[in-house]
């Protein structure tokens, strides 16, 4: 019988009818898989519950990382609460249904290609990308506005009790360098994060102003100093293998059916370890 596998996915935007339903046939390959959920699930803290009680259900071991969309506050979703309120929501939530979040202990995969500790990280952004020619993020976010390009973000995720997006990604990058930095260092990492840790995945962005809202240059290194095996992500829509100073960055985006449904296929689970790929 072949061995468990570690697969993931992300952007699963399960609010689209098309969307619940890859969920709902998505099953192990053989008993024991683990599963990967790198953020976007839905924006409704209740779509975020189906979906992941669902997945833990069929999956030996379940670990998500939030998206910008599961930290939106909708206007009509019943879950009132805001910024680091609602994702100690959601990290409530997950912890009842037995999923790991990145306030877990990390797991660690010992199957093929492990020992490696997956550690999920909550890092936001902090428009540190910003577009080429511009040097401030005020500059960069007029253009934004003026072209039409702005994330829903800039409506519906608040940073309560911070200041700004930017002070809370600071605190949360601050956090986890200390956790990941506890880490045993001969263990190799996967790092999975809704956002890139790296610039370079932005570069091919019909819109570049969008980059703003896709990751901060304060984990620029982090696969690095941190040993990477892998960097799971997700965010950009934009399924792809990249591989950045010698480490395999993998992008397992589901992202909306308008944008699947051209490619032929519907999206699945891409696989970790082994890998897929040489």
């Amino acid at each position: 019988m072949p061995e468990p596998s570690l697969y993931a996915i992300s952007d699963l935007h399960v609010g689209h009818k098309e969307n619940r339903e890859i969920v709902e046939r998505l099953r192990p390959v053989v008993e024991g898989d683990w599963l990967i959920v790198a953020g976007d699930v839905g924006e409704f803290a209740e779509d975020v519950e189906w979906a992941l009680r669902v997945l833990a259900e069929r999956f030996g071991t379940v670990i998500w990382a939030p998206g910008n969309h599961e930290l939106w506050t909708p206007p009509r979703d019943p879950v009132e609460l805001r910024g680091e309120a609602r994702y100690r929501y959601l990290v409530d939530m997950c912890r009842g249904l037995g999923v790991l979040t990145p306030e877990d202990p990390y797991a660690v995969w010992r199957g093929e290609g492990g020992p490696v500790a997956i550690a999920p990280l909550f890092v936001l952004y902090d428009y540190s990308f910003l577009p080429a020619g511009f040097a401030t993020k005020a500059a960069a976010l007029e253009r934004a506005y003026e072209v039409g390009v702005v994330c829903t973000d800039e409506l519906l995720l608040h940073p309560d009790p911070y200041p700004s997006r930017e002070a809370w990604s600071r605190a949360r990058a601050e956090e986890t360098e200390r956790r990941l930095a506890e880490l045993d260092p001969g263990l190799p990492t996967v790092l999975v994060s809704h956002w890139p840790l790296v610039r370079e995945p932005t570069r091919v962005l019909r819109y570049p102003e969008f980059a703003m809202w896709c990751g901060t240059a304060l984990t620029a290194d982090w696969h690095v100093r941190h040993r990477a095996a892998a960097v799971v992500y997700g965010h950009l829509h934009i399924p792809r293998t990249m591989w950045i100073d010698g480490v395999r960055f993998e992008e397992v985006s589901v992202g909306y059916p308008r944008e699947w449904r051209p490619r032929g296929r519907v999206p699945g689970l891409r696989r970790v370890f082994p890998s897929e790929r040489p």
